[in-house]
């Protein structure tokens, strides 16, 4: 391990792996700490991406064997099975296998000069006075002291760090709980499209997703509020009116679960020392807890900012709050519109839904939203397509069954 590293990484994520790639192509010494021992595992996410978000990172091409599928767009399964669909001239989104994937960004990060430390898990921060100075990490048992002038909290969900330096971590009640899992033997999938589930009797507070991977195999999974995501995937599989038909007699090859956050960006990722990157700073879609993409970004602004931030000999909070206001910059505006869209989801009952997901249909929606360009920035997308006569009825009708659902 190279010694006094400028930069320390928290967790070698994709958003801890694209901070450490941008970090070390402006030469900065930088080391990235991940406690498992191999990258990309476990993994708790089906990759799901877009391909628009993937070009702006200047990410594509992916080499061969990350991505297993793509897709040109999506039906939408009312919670009375009523379904809409919105179908692209080309792919839009694509899955990526998560173990590659995530190994993909990191060989990346090492061929800049990254140095990557597997099995080290970070423990705590060095504070003095006042100052994030470094990290106490424990190597198999073994605890050292590493120094480093910043350091990048990528660390996940867990929110350890934050808490140690007394900044607001996620909100739970922003928390939904996850259940993924990838099965054979899936019938009747449409190979190029996501099938999404709406509806609280088995995703409350969220949805359940069949995305093909081909060969009948395919990812599955939901999130919910309340509820235990376990079984609510089950009953899914087993009893869903149209789900079932495909998953009835799929075998569950393996499973994972992780809550989501869908509250937006926390108040303050950053203090002396020290920025969060990723889930562990909500950087995630509140409409459809993808966070990848945004997460990335993020931590491509976390690099430009401590490379400043290190040629200045700047470390303090004040400076390292460009990071705040650059971030907002990019994502402000989008957060507000999904997480706007998120509470008018959440106040709906299902019958609501229903008659959303029908006037879809009857609105000619999808002709319109066939225009959207970029499906990660979403606010910015509703403002290109707002023209249209079919968006305005739509959401206008959106506002009326919100407002007589909360009279």
């Amino acid at each position: 391990m190279k010694d006094v590293p400028d930069v320390v990484v928290v967790g070698a994520g994709p958003c801890g792996s694209a901070a450490a790639l941008n970090l070390a192509k402006h030469g900065a010494n930088v080391t990235v700490f991940e406690e498992h021992a191999q990258i990309g595992v476990p993994s708790h996410c089906p990759g799901h991406l877009s391909i628009n978000g993937l070009k702006q990172l200047g990410l594509l091409p992916l080499p061969a064997g990350i991505i297993e599928n793509a897709f040109c767009g999506a039906t939408f399964y009312s919670p009375k099975a009523n379904a809409f669909s919105l179908r692209f001239s080309s792919p839009v989104t694509c899955t990526v296998d998560r173990v590659l994937f995530d190994q993909h960004i990191a060989e990346l990060a090492k061929a800049s000069g990254a140095t990557y430390e597997l099995e080290s898990r970070v423990e705590s921060l060095l504070i003095k006075e006042g100052f994030v100075k470094g990290v106490i990490i424990n190597r198999k048992g073994r605890k050292e002291e590493v120094s480093a002038g910043i350091i990048v909290d990528a660390e996940g969900i867990s929110s350890r760090l934050l808490r140690q330096l007394g900044l607001r971590p996620l909100d739970p009640h922003n928390l939904v709980k996850g259940a993924q899992a990838e099965v054979e033997n899936a019938r009747n999938l449409e190979s190029g499209m996501v099938e999404v589930f709406l509806g609280s009797e088995y995703a409350p507070g969220f949805y359940a997703w069949v995305i093909p991977k081909g060969d009948g195999n395919a990812k599955i999974g939901l999130a919910t509020k309340t509820g235990n995501p376990k079984e609510l995937l089950q009953k899914f599989m087993l009893k869903h009116p149209v789900a079932s038909g495909k998953l009835l007699k799929a075998r569950i090859l393996r499973t994972a679960f992780h809550p989501v956050s869908l509250g937006g960006p926390i108040p303050q990722a950053y203090s002396n020392g020290f920025l969060a990157v990723g889930d562990v700073a909500s950087h995630v879609k509140p409409t459809t807890g993808g966070g990848v993409i945004l997460g990335m970004t993020c931590a491509e602004i976390a690099a430009q900012v401590s490379v400043e931030s290190l040629r200045s000999h700047d470390f303090s909070a004040g400076f390292l709050s460009l990071y705040q206001r650059r971030c907002k910059q990019a994502l402000g505006f989008d957060m507000s519109v999904m997480l706007r869209a998120r509470r008018m989801l959440d106040a709906m009952s299902d019958d609501k839904i229903d008659e959303l997901i029908r006037s879809c249909t009857a609105l000619g929606l999808d002709k319109t939203l066939l225009n959207v360009k970029n499906i990660d920035f979403q606010g910015k997308s509703l403002l290109h397509i707002l023209r249209s006569p079919r968006t305005l009825a739509f959401l206008g009708y959106l506002f009326f069954l919100y407002l007589t659902a909360n009279p």
